[in-house]
């Protein structure tokens, strides 16, 4: 059944429960319109998507921080239309009627997500074009192995505050650290990296209290970033921005390094927490990755299918009256990509138990023109930083019940609030050098491969077959199937310790 959409806020006239019901407060809003903020949206939004797709099908009538009605599109095909067709879905905030009548206020929650700002993912057709090719131009610039290297010298760092202990929480130590540290990095600020910054990166996509000042804090950093780099160009992100041909305005430039910046780490921190907690939950991901069949950036895929980093993305803005889903979507109206919903719908994944290796269907990172440009850098960063932490510290076990794991979030992301984990005390390493300076040069998308994607493999002792312990002892050529990833060079001792550990000896 379908409730009627009421497209101004406070002028639902749908039934509202009674105080003395239990649904009084409890994520049921004006309208009798199911709410996608508050305690009952945070502790099950999974539960809450299964509700509105009962209720609705496809595309349901959700409300938003304050009551602010929104479209959110739950299923598979209508969120890849949705994302496809900018003609139809627009980027431009600037065309939500809440904005225009003023029912939306500039201060509103969620303001730092869904301010107009000069950059390409508020932007379309040829501006768009203008503003997001300097952004992959940029990209394509990166020296991958050199940032492979920052990771694993930065995940080194990271242990080495903690090895000695034999415990550590995961979260706060670990995942919520190495994001900002190598993108801070990238983009050529090294030197604003501290846990001031680490928190307001956070909390501006949390439609918190405090999430316009932490905007601003952000802001003024890279704005810092962008005059100096004016005066004084190096080889980072930011000073190829601001040497694009595209003429990038100071500006333009730092707000396209605030959405580089935010994104990447709210979607890096995610993904990393909940591939640990993959890693140290799991007994399948244990069993398959002993067995040879999985590699971590396997294990990171499959995680953004049960897990994305972003839960749902506010939004696209219907450029006039329209049908998605089975619903009337009028001009002006907001709508919400459904990122965890679309993974979960049926009609794509009737079985959710089933394993989703090699398939890159998911809407982790959205998709049509506006798909994420550094999900590759997101996915680098989880495979080379969590194979560090598991070659540092091979012995690690969850330090308490799973059951005792809890999460966090808004409608945006959900996240592990901590992951305490014990091992064997272990001595600090040295730090390799500083990684050398990044170089221009064209990359395909297959450099940031740590190894290789799901294969078909010859068993060993097959013709032309060859043993995991000889794919791994020299750097693979991309595509060359490799077992073990590159970046581990560690003696063959380790790897059988690991091997015997991911068995359960």
């Amino acid at each position: 059944m379908t409730t009627p959409f009421q497209h101004e806020p406070g002028s639902a006239t749908g039934p509202v429960p009674p105080p003395q019901c239990p649904a009084h407060g409890m994520g049921i809003g004006p309208g009798g319109l199911r709410r996608l903020y508050g305690p009952e949206a945070e502790a099950d939004p999974t539960g809450l998507y299964e509700k509105l797709r009962a209720e609705h099908g496809t595309v349901a009538p959700v409300l938003l921080h304050e009551d602010v009605p929104a479209w959110l599109v739950l299923g598979h095909s209508e969120n890849l239309h949705m994302t496809r067709t900018p003609s139809q879905f627009s980027r431009d905030s600037r065309r939500w009627r809440g904005l225009q009548d003023g029912s939306v206020a500039p201060d509103h929650p969620l303001a730092p997500l869904f301010t107009w700002q000069p950059v390409c993912s508020f932007a379309e057709g040829a501006e768009h074009e203008r503003l997001r090719g300097a952004v992959t131009d940029s990209m394509a610039r990166i020296d991958t192995r050199g940032v492979r290297r920052h990771i694993n010298r930065y995940s080194n760092r990271l242990v080495n505050d903690f090895c000695r202990a034999g415990r550590a929480e995961l979260v706060s130590q670990f995942a919520e650290r190495l994001p900002m540290m190598v993108m801070c990095a990238i983009i050529g600020m090294p030197e604003e990296y501290n846990d001031r910054l680490v928190q307001a990166a956070r909390d501006m996509t949390r439609g918190s209290e405090t999430a316009v000042a932490s905007n601003v804090y952000v802001i003024g950093a890279l704005d810092r970033l962008v005059r100096r780099r004016r005066a004084a160009p190096a080889e980072d992100f930011a000073t190829w921005l601001v040497e694009h041909p595209a003429g990038l305005t100071d500006k333009e430039v730092s707000e396209h390094l605030r959405v580089v910046l935010i994104v990447a780490y709210e979607t890096t921190t995610n993904l990393i927490a909940n591939v640990l907690r993959m890693v140290l939950t799991d007994p399948r991901f244990r069993a398959r990755l002993s067995g040879g069949h999985m590699t971590v950036p396997e294990a990171v895929e499959q995680t953004l299918w049960d897990e994305p980093p972003f839960t749902s993305v506010l939004g696209r803005w219907a450029v006039g009256d329209t049908e998605l889903g089975g619903q009337q979507i009028k001009a002006g109206d907001a709508l919400i990509v459904g990122i965890a919903a679309a993974n979960t719908d049926p009609a794509v994944r009737p079985d959710l138990t089933v394993n989703m290796e090699g398939n890159r269907a998911h809407m982790a990172f959205s998709s049509g023109p506006h798909e994420c440009p550094g999900q590759d850098i997101g996915r680098a960063i989880a495979d080379v930083g969590v194979d560090a932490l598991l070659m540092r510290l091979p012995d690690l076990e969850l330090g308490v019940d799973e059951s005792r794991l809890t999460r966090a979030g808004n409608f945006m992301s959900r996240h592990l609030v901590e992951l305490p984990a014990g091992f064997a005390p272990a001595p600090q390493q040295e730090i390799d050098a500083e990684p050398l300076p990044a170089v221009a040069r064209s990359r395909s998308r297959a450099d940031w491969e740590v190894s290789s994607p799901a294969v078909h493999r010859t068993p060993a002792g097959a013709p032309g077959g060859h043993s995991p312990a000889a794919q791994g002892s020299a750097e693979a050529a991309p595509g060359a199937g490799a077992v073990i990833p590159a970046q581990r060079s560690g003696p063959t001792r380790i790897w059988q310790a690991v091997v015997r550990w991911w068995s359960g000896h």
